[in-house]
């Protein structure tokens, strides 16, 4: 029997699908690293602005990077050139973020209609994925079971429609999907399609919410396609490695499973602060310490 290429791709499970659709160069094993382009002022629009970045991003010994729609949605228009011009970076576009203030009152992700132009942008432009986050479903310390069938059949759509252009798909989590216990993230991981949906677990709110990142990470390594990690002193967040959290467990978890997903530098402040290199640089040689990469 033979199997078209995109009939080939959803017989498979995510994270190999992605290895058939974006084949990396041979490596070692261990994760790939890369850093969100949040830790900037980045303007939208200002494509040169966003270069000078990624070129930064490079001489820290970054391989690849993550960043919002908003910085590279002007460049849909002209794809081919400004692909050109991320790929000349030497970085790989590990993929393209979707957060809102307010999302889709029903499946609490981003509109559909924002996801499928966000993917024919980020496949025009050379991503690897879309990424989406979303509002929270704990209310009263619980979730509902019509709140959390809506949102996994909007999280089934959108991948099932970024896997149709040629792309991967991830849901990052912020702390409320850690709320009373991980109702909410335990739901979406055992009940979206594991073939279609993986994830991009933030460390950082997960840490905030008492979680064991090593055994969290033991226990849905099959699905985690990503790990933002961030750290805190107190309440305020510092740069990798200057922190409270002891990320050593989790580095020793991800070694022995041999896991081969993606480790992102995640330097946003609360404050709106924009600290750029001043974070990102301390934060390149802590993952270098902890993963050997």
């Amino acid at each position: 029997m033979k199997l078209s290429r995109r009939d080939f791709l959803y017989s498979i499970p995510a994270g190999a699908a992605l290895s058939a659709i974006v084949p990396l160069a041979a490596a070692a094993p261990g994760p790939h690293i890369g850093c969100q382009t949040n830790a900037w002022a980045l303007k939208p629009g200002d494509f040169g602005m966003f270069l000078e970045v990624l070129a930064k991003l490079k001489s820290l010994g970054f391989e690849g990077f993550e960043t919002s729609f908003r910085n590279v949605q002007g460049q849909y228009a002209t794809a081919a050139a400004a692909r050109a011009q991320i790929e000349k970076s030497g970085l790989v576009c590990y993929g393209v973020h979707i957060f809102l203030n307010e999302y889709d009152p029903l499946t609490r992700i981003a509109p559909m209609d924002l996801v499928k132009a966000t993917a024919d942008g980020a496949a025009a432009l050379g991503a690897q994925r879309v990424i989406l986050s979303g509002g929270g479903l704990v209310k009263e310390g619980k979730v509902s079971e019509q709140d959390l069938a809506q949102k996994v059949g909007g999280l089934d759509a959108a991948a099932r429609y970024c896997r149709g252009k040629g792309l991967a798909f991830a849901y990052h989590n912020h702390g409320p999907e850690f709320a009373a216990g991980g109702t909410e993230i335990s739901g979406l991981i055992s009940r979206t399609d594991p073939a279609l949906v993986e994830f991009l677990i933030d460390c950082g709110h997960a840490y905030r919410a008492g979680v064991n990142l090593a055994g969290f990470f033991t226990q849905h390594r099959a699905r985690i396609g990503g790990l933002h990690l961030r750290d805190f002193k107190g309440e305020p967040q510092v740069p990798l490695g200057q922190g409270d959290v002891d990320w050593k467990p989790l580095a020793a978890a991800v070694k022995t499973a041999g896991w081969s997903g993606w480790v992102l530098a995640e330097e946003e402040r609360a404050d709106g602060s924009k600290p750029g290199e001043s974070a990102a640089a301390p934060a390149r040689t802590t993952l270098r310490t902890l993963f050997g990469r």
